[in-house]
């Protein structure tokens, strides 16, 4: 979150354990947040249209659930970007995907170890292996 935070540009706010209200009965709340939204310490939630990437750190029990059924719903919202954080060996590895806007569904973009570096939704650089404690690439 620190890392996304300091790179995000003015007027995009970088927020964890916070709902995107989908429709009137699904408000999701993915690891981390990224949206085009003014700061507010009382919102709880954001809207899909004001969120610009969804980052699911995937886990075991949430694996599943990640990789379909999350990863499909965000794309019928609308919202640009999702991540899925994933552990190999250690590592995290970081699954890129963008939306195609005429199909309505994720892309994927890339597979990024060590090092993420984009353009998209904003410029980011992230040193994957230096996110882990007590690990440097």
């Amino acid at each position: 979150m620190n890392s996304l935070t300091d790179q995000a540009p003015p007027g995009v706010e970088v927020d964890r354990e916070i709902t995107i209200r989908l429709d009137r009965w699904n408000r999701p709340e993915p690891d981390l947040v990224a949206a085009a939204a003014a700061y507010d310490p009382f919102r709880t939630y954001y809207t899909s249209e004001e969120t610009l990437l969804v980052v699911e750190v995937v886990s075991p029990e949430s694996a599943h659930r990640d990789r379909t059924v999350e990863l499909r719903r965000y794309a019928e919202a609308g919202i640009p970007h999702y991540w899925g954080v994933e552990d190999e060996g250690g590592s995290p590895v970081v699954h890129a995907y963008e939306l195609d806007g005429p199909t309505r569904s994720y892309v994927a973009t890339g597979i990024h170890r060590h090092e993420l570096h984009t353009t998209t939704p904003f410029e980011v650089k992230l040193d994957l292996d230096g996110l882990v404690p007590g690990r440097k690439s």
